[in-house]
Formats: C-alpha cells, structure tokens, sequence
C-alpha cells in the first residue's frame, strides 16, 4: 500500500512542495502554502451521481435567457456599466480605495431597488446599524423594504437571508466576513474564498443577486486572493480623487455586457449623484483665451469627453529643467517634448521648466492628448492663446508625425457637437504643421507670418 505523506499546495498557483513554506516559489505569494494531506499513489473513484430531471443537460436552443434579463437598479450611469441593468444570480465584485464612496453607491443602489417594490438586505461587517440608519438618513435612502444586518459570520448571514427572502443581497464587505468552516482570520485567503464561494452558490440557486464590497491593495488591486475576481460575473472599480468630488466606475470583468463603459458620478452632501453628461466639468470657465491650454477629446469607455489640458512654460537657471505633470503620464510628456524640439523647431524648451496638467482632477492615459499636450506646451511656449474653437486629439510619433486614434469620428462628433469648429488631427500630417496651423489661428489672420521658432 502507497505512504500517505503531508503535501503542502498553494492555494493561488497549485505549487506543491514537501514542505511548509511562507512563500510561494511560484506566483510569490505570501501565506498561501498550506497542508493538503493528500494520499500519494492511491487512484480513488468517482461515485457516478445520479441526476434529476432539473439537473440533466439539454440543447442549448431549448434553454430560456428570461431569468437572464437585465433589470435596471434606478441608478442610470451604474446600469450602463453593468450592460443594462443587475441580472438575477449575478455576483457582483465592487472595489475602491477607502473613503471614495462604495458604501454610498450601494446604498443608493439598494434604496433605489427597494423603492420598486423588491426586498432588499444590505449586511454591513464594517459598521453597525445604527451608523448605516444615519448615512441613509442623510442621503434619503430610506425605505420600508431595505433592511439592515451588522453580521460578520457567514452562517448568520445565511440564516438572514433565509429570514428575509430578499431579492437583492450587499455584504460590505467580503473581507471582513469569516465562516467557521474555514481555519485563519477574515480577510486572509482562505477565508475570502470560502466566504465568496458560499455566497456565490447560494446566488446561483436561489436567482438572488449578490453586491459584494472589495477592498484594495497598497498597489490598487483587489485584496485576497485572484481566485475571487475569476468566481464573480462583474468586476467593477469605483475610481475618484479624494480632492475633487467626481466619482467613476469601471467594468475590469463583465459576463453580461461591454467592459468598456463608464459611469460618472458627483459627491455632494446629500451623497453621490449621476452626471449623465459630463461634457463641461474638464473644461475652464474663464472666457477670454489664455496661452497654453488646448482642448482635447478623451474616450472614457464608449463616451467621448471633452478635457482641457493646461501647460506652462517658465525659464528656469537649474542645470536640469523641471518637468513637472498632473493627469497627464510623466513619460509621454518628456516624449513630446523631445518632438517638439527636434521637429517642430522649439529649441529652446531645454532651458525652461514645463508644468502640465489637466482641468477637474480628470486622468488621461490614452495616446489620443498627445496633440492637445504639443499644442499647450508650444502655446505656452510662444505666449500665443488658442482659440476657445480649436480642439485637437491625435498620437504623436517619434518621426514627428500626427498618427490616428481610435474612434476619431466620435471624438470628431462630440467636439462640433459642442460647438469646436477647428479640429486638429490626423488630417494635420505632421506636429510641426499641426502647431503651426494653432498658433496662426491664435493671431487670428492668416497674412501674420510666425517667427523664427518655425
């Protein structure tokens, strides 16, 4: 007869070794080795299992998507991430840094839920049910069929849910909930999977949706371990700016709809509000043009979003020039400064100190503001205002040359949309004709010849 022997696996990667280690050696985690005693050499059997009427499979033409349908949660920018609306048995993933306004948004997203008629449970592991009366008390989420439960342990919940028969289910949040099924603190691992495994299952067969909270990571992932973000259908990031009021929501995973939506929401007072048109809020309200600013058009998801990018300019007597960003990457900027020297004749932005930075705390990582940021920081340059018409968008290569992006006849549509007639992209060429095209609509006559800098 085979040895039974102790096997230590990682709960992350499926690693094994003879023995204990903190350490995966494979995926690097921490704390995921643990002893699975299994029996070396035995082949065990699989007892068939024999199966009901409701369990047998079928043609997958005879399957009916009814019990799949979206059904709107009454927050419009939430429903549009989540392709439509909360499909009955999904489960949910909700992850953001702390204090940016997840347990708002669900109790938003429960009161608006209870307000149709549908029962709703909303269990707090983090506060007690007082704090969570106060908060809906303030942002008027208060309904007679959304109710409180500050329950820690999973069995509990359960016996809630049993209790309740809601039709929607929030536990904020995943990480502070621990079953006794389970060895190890909430939060670790093991618990977090069981946790999550548990309430999955029980939203598969009972069709009840589940909104779980996340929290994240010094380095902004999801805490616990990667196996949580592949057991939910949606994985959704709440994003915002402790500085600033506006809020986003991204889809990372969505079995039920497009991950390229976003959602934009406003933090006030009375809680968090939709901006279902958020076209003004990344654009100054001075009206007399100043130099170094230039609008471009961003893609957040399927929305196009004019945002203005700001530059300025400034001598410097250090050794080396200052670049200093904000909302904007660090390198790409130092990229198109380098263009704008060697192709577009700015020579001397070497001995000067360049600040660039975006309007309304609004983050732009796509390759389409490299135009924007060329125009800004050559308007700042030469002390020339663009003109409050004039909105460009395109990526800028090495060569100097103005490639196309993505979506340009959106982006195109939403600026004259907005009243942008000049429009400066792909159609410019290259960036030195690009600016050169900006700075003699800054002069506002054609017959003004620019100096020599070009």
């Amino acid at each position: 007869m085979a040895r039974s022997t102790s096997t230590f696996r990682c709960t992350e990667c499926g690693w094994s070794t003879v023995k204990w280690v903190g350490r995966c050696s494979e995926c690097q985690q921490w704390g995921t080795v643990i002893d699975v005693a299994e029996a070396t050499g035995i082949v065990r059997a699989v007892q068939a299992v024999q199966l009901g009427e409701a369990r047998t499979a079928r043609p997958i033409v005879d399957v009916q998507t009814e019990d799949a349908a979206h059904r709107p949660s009454g927050i419009g920018e939430f429903d549009r991430v989540l392709g439509g609306g909360i499909v009955a048995g999904a489960a949910i993933l909700l992850s953001g840094e702390p204090g940016v306004g997840k347990s708002t948004l669900l109790l938003e997203v429960a009161a608006r839920v209870a307000g149709t008629g549908r029962r709703v449970l909303y269990v707090t592991a983090e506060e007690s049910v007082a704090q969570v009366r106060l908060r809906a008390g303030r942002t008027g989420a208060l309904h007679d069929e959304l109710y409180l439960a500050a329950e820690t342990d999973l069995a509990t919940i359960l016996g809630q849910v049993d209790a309740v028969s809601p039709a929607l289910l929030i536990v904020d949040s995943v990480q502070t909930v621990s079953s006794s099924l389970s060895d190890g603190l909430p939060g670790q691992p093991s618990q977090v999977r069981e946790v999550a495994s548990t309430l999955i299952r029980v939203a598969k067969e009972r069709q009840l949706p589940v909104l779980l909270v996340g929290h994240v990571t010094k380095d902004g992932t999801i805490a616990g371990p990667r196996l949580l973000e592949h057991l939910v259908d949606v994985v959704c990031q709440f994003e915002g700016d402790r500085q600033t009021a506006l809020r986003f929501v991204r889809a990372l995973k969505n079995r039920f709809g497009p991950t390229d939506e976003v959602g934009c929401f406003e933090m006030t007072g009375e809680g968090i509000a939709e901006v279902p048109d958020p076209s003004g809020l990344f654009l100054s309200s001075g009206r007399s043009a100043v130099s170094g600013t230039c609008v471009t058009v961003a893609l957040e998801g399927r929305r196009a979003l004019p945002v203005e990018v700001q530059a300025l300019v400034v001598a410097t007597k250090a050794p080396q020039p200052r670049r200093v960003v904000n909302g904007v990457d660090p390198s790409r900027v130092a990229m198109i400064i380098a263009v704008l020297e060697r192709r577009a004749g700015l020579k001397s932005l070497g001995e000067h100190d360049v600040y660039v930075s975006t309007v309304g705390g609004v983050r732009l990582a796509e390759p389409g503001a490299d135009l924007a940021i060329a125009v800004a920081i050559a308007s700042a340059m030469r002390d020339r205002a663009v003109p409050h018409e004039l909105a460009a968008f395109g990526e800028i290569s090495l060569a100097g040359e103005v490639r196309p992006v993505t979506a340009a006849k959106q982006r195109g549509a939403e600026a004259k949309r907005l009243g942008y007639t000049t429009i400066l992209d792909v159609e410019a060429g290259s960036v030195h004709a690009a600016v050169q095209r900006a700075m003699l609509a800054s002069t506002g006559s054609r017959e003004r010849e620019l100096d020599a800098a070009f």
